[in-house]
């Protein structure tokens, strides 16, 4: 048992967390691309939701959100938590669900890790020892 959930764990989860967070990032996006929050911080963003991670017993969603271009990161998702509970009632509404999960907003900060490694590559120390050339 220890060999599957480890394994589970590197991937990302099992097949059925990676399923019910799908769902619930596609019902997000819709009810976000549709204007279904009405909270005017939300609705003046455009709202992506790169993934949401399940626990193992389906019962706490996390979801990362990024609003368009990383502007106002804490507004937007102050807006999201102000807006919980409803959306925590639309998502067990519109996704199957035996409880409807609670929600955990989190920024999305995949765009900025990935903006530090790239300048860390184009740093002179990397590019010198990418290039071969030896330091004497």
């Amino acid at each position: 048992m220890a060999r599957q959930q480890h394994r589970d764990q590197a991937t990302g989860g099992s097949q059925r967390q990676l399923r019910v967070g799908e769902l619930i990032r596609h019902e997000l996006a819709d009810m976000f691309s549709r204007g279904d929050i009405h909270d005017p911080v939300i609705q003046s963003h455009l709202i992506t939701v790169p993934e949401v991670r399940m626990s193992p017993d389906l019962r706490l969603a996390t979801i990362y959100v990024m609003p368009l271009g990383g502007r106002d990161m804490e507004k937007v998702l102050e807006a999201l938590e102000r807006n919980k509970r409803y959306v925590r009632g639309e998502v067990g509404r519109r996704v199957n669900l035996k409880f409807a999960p609670e929600i955990r907003f989190r920024a999305d900060d995949r765009f900025d890790e990935a903006e530090r490694i790239q300048r860390l590559l184009q740093t002179p120390v990397v590019q010198r020892d990418l290039s071969g050339e030896k330091d004497e």
